[in-house]
Formats: structure tokens, sequence, C-alpha cells
């Protein structure tokens, strides 16, 4: 299940399908994802924040943030964040099988 929600922004249905399709790929580097929930935040000066919050099964969630000028620049970078921990983890999980 993927969630879309927004902090001081309105979140355009673009942004939304933009956000939700991005989420879509995390699954294919960790299959145990239950929940996707992605906060879109516009602070000050223009300034764009996104958190993504992955819940994975028996781990605490993994939380990538981005922040910058463009929202959709920020959701790649979050999203290549969150491939990055979700690839680690694997590893670590693979890694642990052959250490014993």
């Amino acid at each position: 299940e993927i969630k879309v929600s927004g902090r001081h922004i309105e979140v355009t249905p673009a942004i939304r399908e933009y956000a939700s399709e991005k989420a879509l790929k995390l699954p294919r580097y960790f299959d145990r994802i239950q929940e996707i929930d992605v906060v879109l935040d516009h602070g000050d000066h223009n300034q764009h924040s996104v958190e993504i919050i992955a819940d994975v099964e028996h781990v605490d969630p993994f939380i990538a943030r981005a922040s910058g000028l463009d929202l959709y620049a920020c959701i790649d970078e979050a999203i290549d964040k969150m491939e990055r921990q979700l690839t680690d983890h694997k590893q670590k999980l693979r890694n642990r099988k052959h250490n014993v």
C-alpha cells in the first residue's frame, strides 16, 4: 500500500501519480515491504522536502529524506536513497546466511 500525503502543500493528482509510480518500484529491491508512506512538505523559501517511510516486516521502518527546490527531483533523490537502503539490507540478510 502506498500513501502520498502533504504538509503545507496541496498534493496535485500529477504529483500523487508521480510519487506513487516511483514508490511502486521499491518492492523490486526488497519484497517484504508492507507499506510505503510518501510525505511531501513545502518549507520556507520555496524549499521542498520529501520523506519516504517504508514499513518492512521484522525490521524498524526505513526512512529516506531529500530536500531541494524541485519537488520532482526531491522525490527521485529520496527514492534513490530508499533503494540503496533496501538493497543494503537485502545484502546483509543474504550474507548472514553464508557466515554461519
